[in-house]
């Protein structure tokens, strides 16, 4: 076979090869004849007119990006430094084509910006305590902004706020106070459920006298389980007055009188 003949089909087998285009579920081919978008293909087997057609190759899946930390200071002047995560994807490959040259660069360049506005707008409580509603906040001002660039955010987290030291101190010492406060509460609470038992109590030993006695001999018992020898017991006056009545004794056990002399 001559050689030229052989340069030719090299060359044709080239030029098929090129017209012929896989693309994968998740992927889409924005195709441009002669510098004109014709459409998005795919997925599948994409036929282009070699030297004509030329494609770009977009995907669908959703991509997440890590925001880099940004230094913001809030709505009470507290300076702390924030970076978060956003989740988006592509929605219309022709727009995220055309319309914007690097749509994922430009994404995270408004993300950017929006953190830092977003948050330089809230107090620093709110921004520990409301991280959710923030969140949503910040999905919905970067949606708005890309959507005419064919980008559709689903989600952003702010991953981590740094406060600084003396701010991570000042947390510390309020953290430690309201715990105190709240020990002393509970403390508080016990002395005056446990004072109104009392009071219960007392009314109803005042009430029967012999309460009281069996609460002494109860105590009696629980001492004597301590195995101690020697038992220092407060008894009642009470309990021992039979005791203490004179005998009054027979006339015939008199004892005589001495005799006058």
């Amino acid at each position: 076979m001559p050689f030229p003949v052989i340069i030719f089909a090299v060359a044709i087998f080239f030029l098929l090869a090129s017209s012929i285009k896989i693309l994968n579920e998740y992927e889409r081919g924005v195709v441009f004849r002669l510098g004109r978008v014709i459409a998005a293909k795919g997925p599948g087997i994409i036929f282009l007119i070699p030297l004509v057609d030329k494609m770009v190759r977009t995907s669908l899946r959703v991509e997440a990006r890590d925001v880099p930390p940004q230094d913001v200071i809030t709505k009470d002047n507290v300076s702390v430094q924030v970076n978060a995560v956003i989740y988006f994807r592509i929605v219309d490959p022709v727009k995220a084509v055309v319309a914007v040259e690097n749509y994922l660069y430009a994404t995270l360049q408004f993300s950017q910006t929006t953190l830092r506005s977003v948050l330089g707008q809230v107090e620093l409580d709110d921004l520990l305590a409301e991280r959710e509603k923030i969140n949503i906040r910040l999905q919905e001002i970067i949606d708005r902004h890309i959507e005419s660039w064919g980008v559709k955010v689903t989600n952003v987290e702010i991953k981590h706020i740094d406060l600084p030291q003396e701010m991570k101190r000042a947390w510390a010492k309020q953290s430690e106070a309201e715990r105190e406060r709240r020990a002393k509460v509970t403390h508080a609470e016990g002395e005056f459920q446990a004072s109104i038992k009392l009071g219960d109590a007392a009314r109803v030993i005042a009430k029967d006298p012999i309460a009281l006695q069996l609460r002494y001999l109860q105590t009696l018992s629980e001492i004597a389980t301590e195995k101690n020898s020697t038992i220092i017991f407060p008894i009642p006056i009470d309990i021992l007055k039979p005791f203490m009545r004179p005998i009054a004794l027979p006339e015939s056990e008199e004892p005589a009188k001495p005799e006058q002399s």
